[in-house]
């Protein structure tokens, strides 16, 4: 037995012992995990943008607990276990790299991409649709990215980056031209959706570099209330904050 081996089998022995022994682990359902595999994966993603490998060691132990949680509970209920999860996804990724696998010829990356989604959307298993792969509580950015991506694989797509920057600017203009506030909340999800398509184009993760945008203003925005002191930005005029953001900015 391989050390990855041992390790994975050491997860699923503890897995049966906790679930046999642990009243809080024997009360959990798949819908009560939901909610904790929900924060598990975001604090994956938030390691993932600081690049801790520690860290992102950490929370992908804590991930793979969950997937295993979820196979224990289908096995006590006789529908399926971790072999038959492990499996399953290993058949999928045979069936979907038909490059590696068959005789196909994809020579780069958009090659493989088209060949996924073709795959797997004449695979049906409920999926009708090229969009219906795309969860609906997906975060709005994400979601938006990845409904891009997917229609992209069809061709549905422009032909080249100054056409979707100049959709960017059009949407821009009918934004400000809105008057109404319905309109005018419209056209501002229509100036979202052009600029993480622009991003696509520009291989930027528009989610990762709104968080990365995020942290960098909490940062500096802490530090201007460190500066502040005792008083507090309460009793500081905003030429004064300025200048401590401005002084912030340089310290980083």
């Amino acid at each position: 037995m391989t050390a990855k081996t041992e390790a994975f089998q050491r997860l699923l022995t503890i897995m049966d012992e906790l679930r046999e022994q642990c009243p809080w682990d024997r009360k959990q359902t798949f819908l009560s995990l939901r909610k904790l595999t929900i924060e598990e994966t975001y604090e994956l993603a938030d390691e993932l943008l600081k690049e801790d490998l520690d860290g992102i060691k950490e929370e992908v132990g804590d991930i793979l607990l969950h997937m295993v949680f979820y196979a224990k509970i289908a096995s006590e209920q006789g529908a399926w276990d971790i072999a038959d999860a492990l499996n399953s996804v290993c058949d999928k990724l045979i069936e979907r790299h038909p490059h590696i696998y068959g005789d196909v010829v994809a020579e780069d990356e958009e090659a493989v991409k088209q060949n996924w989604e073709k795959i797997k959307l004449k695979s049906g298993k409920g999926k009708k649709t090229v969009l219906s792969g795309v969860p609906t509580a997906l975060p709005a950015m994400v979601k938006a990215m990845r409904m891009q991506e997917k229609t992209a694989q069809f061709g549905f797509d422009w032909d080249n980056v100054d056409q979707v920057w100049d959709k960017v600017r059009e949407e821009l203009e009918e934004f400000h031209q809105a008057e109404d506030d319905r309109h005018k909340e419209e056209e501002f999800g229509d100036v979202l959706f052009s600029l993480i398509n622009y991003a696509r184009w520009k291989g930027i993760d528009p989610e990762a570099a709104l968080e990365r945008t995020n942290l960098k203003f909490r940062q500096r925005f802490e530090s201007v209330e460190k500066a502040a002191g005792d008083g507090g930005l309460a009793e500081m005029s905003l030429e004064d904050m300025e200048a401590l953001w401005q002084k912030a900015k340089l310290d980083r």
